[in-house]
């Protein structure tokens, strides 16, 4: 794979989606938790999707249940959690595994863009991915780093 736009994922229902729907963008690719202490993160992640969607910006979500399995339920109910709780509006899709023989294929590619060998394992929850209009990922930020704090470099993009 190439391009980051020629990998098909799963919405949260498992119907294939491809990311080349998202040419174009400016994206944000995320790997959530409903039971995490970095969780409270959804709120801040609607907050900057409402500010920019109409802008050509998208979260893209994807539960992961790998670490300290803080992500129990199917995609119903993860999705019921994050739109109750949080109001969540952007784009969820299938729980995956971001680490080990199993890694969701897009998350390899994340991973080799952004990091190398060094920093090439998602550590947590919420590691967040950006990528441009074109389809490079530009920049990998930390579970701790707040969305409200990638702010600037999302509008740098758009």
């Amino acid at each position: 794979m190439a391009s980051i736009y020629d990998f098909i994922v799963k919405d949260r229902k498992g119907n294939d989606v491809s990311m080349a729907d998202y040419k174009g963008k400016v994206l944000l690719i995320v790997n959530t938790a409903t039971g995490c202490g970095f969780t409270p993160q959804y709120e801040g992640l609607q907050n900057m999707y409402e500010k920019y969607q109409e802008k050509g910006f998208e979260i893209l979500d994807f539960p992961c249940n790998q670490f300290a399995m803080q992500t129990p339920g199917d995609g119903d109910k993860i999705a019921t959690f994050c739109q109750s709780k949080y109001g969540t509006t952007f784009k969820q899709f299938k729980k995956i595994k971001v680490n080990g023989p199993q890694t969701e294929p897009l998350y390899t590619f994340l991973k080799k863009q952004q990091g190398g060998k060094l920093f090439s394992n998602i550590k947590w929850n919420f590691t967040k991915f950006l990528v441009d209009r074109e389809g490079n990922v530009v920049a990998r930020f930390a579970p701790s780093t707040k969305p409200e704090n990638i702010e600037k470099n999302i509008e740098e993009l758009l």
